[in-house]
This record gives structure tokens, C-alpha cells and sequence, in this order.
């Protein structure tokens, strides 16, 4: 985007007072339209509650709409200067454009979303509904910047050269950062607050660094991406209100798809959808944890969320029960590997059917209770927003590093601190072995974003 000069204060204190009153917005309507969703059967049981009253679901079409009016009411306000004479030369139709195309792509979600909810679609389908959704996006970028040239690797330069156009191939790889940072945060849900909880401190991280940039070349990028995510943030923190345990709305797949999509936008349109991929390292994780029973090599049930122990209150692992007949060899080879590794749990025995086995589904959830045993459902919400909030709080706590050095941590200290790390793999348990190395990648991904950049750079 061209530098748009000089900075816009007031567009940004217009968005956060626009903000302010979404978010009040949000936190009266989701109880005011309580009743309507239950009478139009838009509701579901807590399974992790012995309570058995309906709790309407899809509330995360309340902050999506509250969400777009703010911002279709804002859309005239960063080209305020054009409107006098004297402050504008000419109209920048690329911003207007990029506007209404980020827009158009996250409206196009939200109306998908809920159509998820409605019709409750199956896992196949629902990587086809962020594809649609993404195309908006995908257009105004071909006919607002159309740069497909990114920087070589190191390792490969000396075979494909310092720069290398990778044509549609691009368009793909945006295509698939939106299809995944909308599913990332389907996946990794299932209990109180955590769906709404990690897109809050998601968008708080990029806010903080947008804040943090807005001094470097790129000011314009990130004030584009500050008018998205200031609403968001506001919005969601509406929604958390009513979801935090114990949750009285689900938000639904409506407001993961609405999120998702709305981190892609910022990531793809702002250009910096590598650092937007740090951001979402748990996310990240989980994905690759769960990519076995995803892709079907384990047998994977439809809900894989913790089960109560209505006993002593606590969440514990959920299984998955298979036939071992029915088990690939590449399914076989990955079950052993994981559990050599005491990744999951895995118990075999023989019933009147035969041979069966069972290990615990694979999601981040369900490793921590492994890691941890039995947990409470709010700590277990606050353990994993502290995985995804943790580099910041340590930054914070780094007190002679300021937060500029946040992003340019120098190599040699990357060094010191996998020395440190790996020092107290030494002096900790099997089970708190597995939790610092857990905890390691999301520090180092953060602390070593340079080294990151340095091997692995696209340019805008």
C-alpha cells in the first residue's frame, strides 16, 4: 500500500470509541436474543456439565454483525482528508479498495458460518465454506498489488537464486492461510472460553504489534490492520463475557470462521502473514498433533472434547475405541511412535468383537490433562490461553529488554536461552519434560523471530 501521510489519529480514536460501543453492544444483545435462538432450536447441552438446560449456540454471529456495523459506519473515516481540497490530491483507491474487499470477505464468512450451524456440515465440506469466503480477498490482492515474488530460503539460494516468483502458487498459499487460521481455532475448542478466549489474545498480540511497527516503512499496513482488529478485539471481549465458564452461549462455528478469517485478512492485506503465523503456534501445534485422527490414519470421533468426571468435577482425556483390525500399518506405525513417545495414551484389550484399542484423542486439550492429570475446566481454559499469551508476559518480564527487541532478538542470545532450556530438561520430571518442551517452541518462535525471518521471508 502506498505510505499515507499524515498519521491518522483520528480515524483510529473514531475506531476505538466505534469499538467502545460495539463492545457494550455486543455484551447487551447476546442476552436480549437469548430466548429467539433457543426457540429457533439454536441450542445445545454443555456435555462438560451436569446441568442438562439448553444453552443457545452460534452467538458468534452477534459479534460478527456488531463487528460489520462498526465498520461499514467507519468506512468513510480514514479518507475524511479527501472530503477538503486542500488535504487530498487524489482519491486512494487502492485502500478504498482493499477495504471493501476485506469486508466483503468476512461478511461472506460470517453468512457461511452460520450456515455451518444451521446445517451442521461435515468436516470435508467445511474446508470448502473459508475457500469461498476467501476469494474476495484473494481478487482485490491480484488487482491491488499482484506481487507473487518472494525471498529464497537461505539454504536453497545457491540453487534458486535470491528471489523466485511463484505465480499462482501464491494465491495458493494465501488461499490455504485462510482456510487454516479459520479451522486452526475449530479445532482446537470444545470447552469454556477457549474458541473466544484465543482470538482475543490472538488479536490483543497482533494489536500490540501493530503498535510496535507503526514507527517502521510499513505505517499504513498496520493502520489498516489496527481499524480491523481494535473492533474485534471489543466485540470478542462481549462475547467472552457471556462464554467464560460457566459458559450461558456457545459462540459456535460462526464466530470460529468470523475470527479466522478476520486474522487472514489482516495477515494477508497488511502483509504480514508469516508473523501471523507465530501468532498462532499453539494453533499450529494442535494441528499437527491432530493430523493423524483428521486425516482418518486413527479413528476419529466426532466430538473430541474432554469428558467430566461428575464424581470429582474435573475434565479428563476422551478416548477413541477402534477395532484393532481396522487399524492401517501407517496408523499402527504412528500409535506406537506417539506412544513411545508418551504422546497419548494408549490401553488394548479384547472384548466379544475381538481386538481393541484405545488411545485418547489427539488435541492440545486433551495432552495437557495427560500431562497434568485430571483438571478443572476453567484452569484448564487459563492454562491454555497463558501457551498462548505466554511470550508476551514474558516480555514483559524481561525488564532490560525493551519492547522494540521484542521482534529483533539478537542470535546469540536464541543460543543462551536454548542452552538455559535445555539445562532444565535435566532437572525436571518425564511428564514436565514434555510441558517445557510444549511451552518451548511458542518462547523460541517469539524470541527468535528474526532467525524465523532470516531463513524463511516473503516479501510483501
Amino acid at each position: 500500500m502506498a505510505m499515507m501521510r499524515p498519521f491518522p489519529a483520528l480515524p483510529l480514536l473514531i475506531n476505538l470509541g466505534g469499538s467502545l460501543l460495539g463492545f457494550v453492544a455486543t455484551l447487551t444483545l447476546i442476552p436480549a436474543f437469548r430466548g429467539h435462538f433457543i426457540t429457533a432450536r439454536l441450542c445445545g447441552l454443555d456435555l462438560n456439565k451436569t446441568s442438562r438446560q439448553p444453552i443457545p449456540e452460534s452467538q458468534g454471529v452477534i459479534s460478527g454483525a456488531v463487528f460489520l456495523i462498526i465498520l461499514f459506519c467507519f468506512i468513510p473515516v480514514p479518507f475524511l482528508n479527501c472530503f477538503v481540497e486542500d488535504q487530498c490530491k487524489a482519491f486512494p483507491y487502492q485502500e478504498f479498495v482493499a477495504l471493501i474487499g476485506a469486508l466483503l470477505a468476512i461478511c461472506c464468512m460470517i453468512f457461511l458460518g452460520f450456515a455451518d450451524d444451521v446445517l451442521n456440515l461435515r468436516w470435508r465440506h467445511k474446508l470448502l465454506l473459508p475457500t469461498a469466503a476467501s476469494l474476495p480477498l484473494l481478487m482485490v490482492y491480484f488487482t491491488n498489488f499482484g506481487n507473487t515474488t518472494i525471498v529464497v530460503p537461505k539454504p536453497f539460494r545457491s540453487m534458486l537464486g535470491l528471489h523466485l516468483d511463484l505465480g499462482i502458487l501464491y494465491y495458493v498459499y494465501m488461499g490455504l492461510l485462510a482456510v487454516f487460521c479459520t479451522n486452526a481455532i475449530n479445532i482446537l475448542a470444545g470447552i469454556n472460553g477457549l474458541e473466544a478466549g484465543q482470538s482475543l489474545v490472538i488479536s490483543a498480540s497482533i494489536i500490540i504489534f501493530n503498535l510496535v511497527e507503526l514507527e517502521g516503512d510499513y505505517q499504513d499496513d498496520h493502520v489498516f490492520s489496527l481499524y480491523f482488529m481494535i473492533p474485534f478485539f471489543f466485540t470478542t471481549l462481549g462475547l467472552l463475557y457471556h462464554n467464560w465458564y460457566p459458559s450461558q452461549v456457545f459462540v459456535g462455528d460462526t464466530f470460529c470462521y468470523f475470527a479466522g478469517m478476520t486474522f487472514a485478512v489482516v495477515g494477508i492485506l497488511g502483509h504480514f502473514s508469516k508473523t501471523m503465523l507465530l501468532f498462532f503456534m499453539p494453533q499450529v501445534f494442535n494441528f499437527l498433533y491432530s493430523l493423524p485422527q483428521l486425516l482418518h490414519i486413527i479413528p476419529c470421533p466426532r466430538h473430541r472434547v474432554p469428558r467430566l468426571n461428575t464424581k470429582t468435577g474435573k475434565l479428563e482425556m476422551s478416548y477413541s475405541k477402534f477395532k484393532a483390525k481396522n487399524l492401517s500399518l501407517l496408523g499402527t506405525l504412528i500409535l506406537k511412535g506417539a506412544e513411545a513417545l508418551r504422546l497419548v495414551a494408549v490401553r488394548r484389550g479384547e472384548n466379544e468383537a475381538g481386538a481393541y484399542i484405545e488411545c485418547n484423542n489427539m488435541t492440545l486439550i486433551n495432552l495437557l490433562i495427560k500431562i497434568l492429570g485430571p483438571t478443572h475446566e476453567r484452569n484448564l481454559t487459563l492454562l491454555l490461553l497463558l501457551l498462548q499469551v505466554g511470550p508476551w508476559v514474558k516480555m514483559c518480564m524481561a525488564g532490560p529488554y525493551p519492547p522494540s527487541l521484542f521482534f529483533k532478538y539478537p542470535l546469540p542470545s536464541q543460543v543462551t536461552l536454548l542452552a538455559s532450556i535445555s539445562h532444565d530438561f535435566l532437572s525436571v520430571s518425564f511428564y514436565r519434560f514434555w510441558l517445557v518442551l510444549l511451552l518451548f517452541p511458542f518462547v523460541t518462535s517469539w524470541f527468535g523471530s528474526s532467525m524465523i525471518f532470516e531463513f524463511f521471508t516473503m516479501t510483501p
